[in-house]
């Protein structure tokens, strides 16, 4: 990723301090879409000529991130949108950002080494899951990408991936034996190139190309030749359909020139992660799987360089550039690994259960454990000829019954006064669990439901007056104008009227079916029902067929 031989960074700064602050490199020219594979761009100004501007303030940042799915890439100055394009590296220019970055920037070679090995290892989870593709292998180069490798096959570990590290040429620095030495301490394997299995296949489903950075030339010595033909023979597995590695490279493909490819015979990599900018020889890269990573580029080299990059969702160190590849949704599964789910394990009443797995779940942080699909059906199929779902939130629940809170003129209300049987169905997936619930309902009190009203927020309180559920409405303003209007009304802070036709339901539970997921779809199941025994009333577990 950067070069092994630079300046100190005491030198560094005083060569920006004596820089003009009239000289700018030239805008680079984007002719590369978001969303295909084709940038040109020119830059002839040397890090001599590079200025005290980084230093200052920039007046408008040029990379944000934002908590939804890129769906552009962002510039200075502009917002996003479909046609932005995005900006490639030369060997030169990625250089220099890698000069000003450990320069007056003030970053270590270690910091940017964990963020991009970070990087790398959050790029790969989320295409390869550690469920289908655990065993990895990090091969490993003597400079600083092969440190972003052992960086990442470190996460890797942590993230439940079983890496091991082919490292051939160790850097004797305190920098790399230490990366060494944190794997060793977690018994990561390292496994040298003559015990290399001959098909690399066979032992690996992850291989991590981390031999070669964008700072290479020239033609690959021993032993790295022979482990790039390793790969070269995975590819061409690939080719005739057998079962192959997915081949995951840093940067740049190991073998390709920085601003070229690796020819008819290079690696054909099927996941590039390329750091701080995508590289020119990204052009090239016709795999399923093309990352951003290295979330450290700051606004003033953004801005300088002029660089367009899309934005990184959320809090995600990774951003995929260009739409996912076309998925065959046929393919598309999970082999689940989950503990046995045992008869003899659980509770003997269904509501415990329930209350232990909810627990489960608000304990591992899921997003809205209480969401839950609702399940209702007119009598006798009119009007509607469907039973219908959809997503609400669980509101409370004890031995009584599961409440939530809704319009009473909505679709769904209608068929519940029709029909007062509903099913719930809990999806969690970060536990591979499912729980469904099966019952008869009846509308909650009217003090329970004026007592849950007037616990919401006051604009929730104000929208549910607004909304008229399931009616047809004109155009959106229509609504907005409206709550406005009521806003400004209850802005003195008196109490909002809860309305009529609004309140909650309770379901009475008649069925519990508990879910958990398990390997080669031989699910546990496990259904709680009603039984009488000696007058009394106790539920019967049963388990059933995947």
């Amino acid at each position: 990723m950067w070069p092994l031989a630079r300046r100190s960074r005491k030198m560094t700064r005083l060569l920006f301090l004596n820089q003009s602050l009239s000289s700018n490199p030239k805008p680079i020219s984007h002719s590369h879409t978001y969303y295909n594979y084709s940038v040109s761009r020119s830059f002839h100004n040397s890090i001599s000529n590079l200025s005290l501007a980084f230093l200052h303030p920039i007046r408008s940042p040029a990379i944000r991130a934002f908590c939804s799915k890129p769906s552009s890439a962002v510039g200075v100055g502009s917002p996003p949108s479909m046609t932005e394009e995005i900006s490639y590296l030369t060997q030169r220019e990625a250089a220099e950002i890698d000069e000003i970055l450990m320069g007056p920037l003030g970053f270590s070679v270690d910091q940017l080494m964990e963020l991009a090995g970070l990087s790398v290892a959050t790029s790969i989870a989320e295409v390869y899951k550690p469920s289908e593709y655990n065993r990895v292998l990090a091969i490993c180069g003597p400079g600083n990408n092969g440190g972003d490798g052992l960086v990442a096959a470190r996460h890797l570990h942590h993230f439940g991936y079983k890496p091991s590290v082919c490292y051939p040429k160790r850097t004797a620095k305190p920098l790399y034996t230490g990366l060494v030495t944190q794997l060793e301490s977690l018994s990561v394997p390292f496994i040298s190139v003559e015990d290399l299995p001959l098909d690399l296949s066979k032992d690996f489903d992850i291989i991590v190309d981390a031999m070669f950075g964008f700072s290479f030339h020239g033609s690959p010595r021993p032993p790295f030749d022979n482990l790039i033909q390793k790969l070269v023979c995975i590819n061409n597995y690939n080719q005739t359909h057998q079962k192959s590695s997915a081949i995951v490279s840093i940067d740049i493909p190991s073998g390709w020139h920085v601003e070229g490819d690796g020819g008819a015979e290079g690696i054909k990599p099927d996941m590039l992660v390329s750091l701080t900018a995508p590289k020119l020889c990204a052009k090239k890269f016709f795999g399923p799987h093309h990352f951003l990573g290295g979330r450290f580029v700051p606004p003033s080299i953004a801005d300088k360089y002029k660089l367009r990059l899309p934005p990184y969702p959320g809090t995600s160190m990774c951003v995929r550039i260009g739409r996912p590849a076309q998925v065959d949704i046929s393919a598309l599964r999970e082999n689940y690994i989950s503990p046995e789910f045992l008869k003899e394990q659980v509770e003997a009443d269904p509501f415990d259960q329930f209350r232990k797995w909810f627990d489960d779940v608000v304990a591992a942080g899921l997003r809205e454990p209480n969401a839950m699909a609702l399940s209702t059906a007119s009598k006798n199929g009119k009007p509607f000829f469907y039973s219908s779902s959809r997503m609400v939130l669980l509101k409370g629940f004890d031995k009584n019954g599961f409440v939530w809170y809704t319009n009473y003129e909505s679709r769904k209300a209608h068929e519940l006064s029709e029909n007062p049987h509903a099913s719930l169905l809990f999806h969690w997936d970060g536990l591979n669990r499912q729980v469904r619930v099966e019952g008869s309902v009846q509308k909650v009190s009217d003090e329970e439901s004026d007592k849950y009203f007037h616990s919401r927020p006051r604009g929730s309180q104000i929208g549910a007056i607004v909304s008229k559920q399931s009616t047809v409405v004109p155009r959106r303003h229509v609504l907005y104008d409206q709550y406005k209007e009521l806003e400004e009304k209850f802005s003195d802070g008196s109490i909002i009227p809860k309305p009529k036709n609004w309140g909650g339901y309770r379901l009475k539970p008649e069925l519990f079916e508990f879910w958990q997921g398990q390997k080669s779809r031989l699910h546990d199941r496990l259904q709680y029902s009603p039984k009488e025994i000696n007058g009394q009333q106790v539920w019967k577990i049963e388990r059933l067929a995947p």
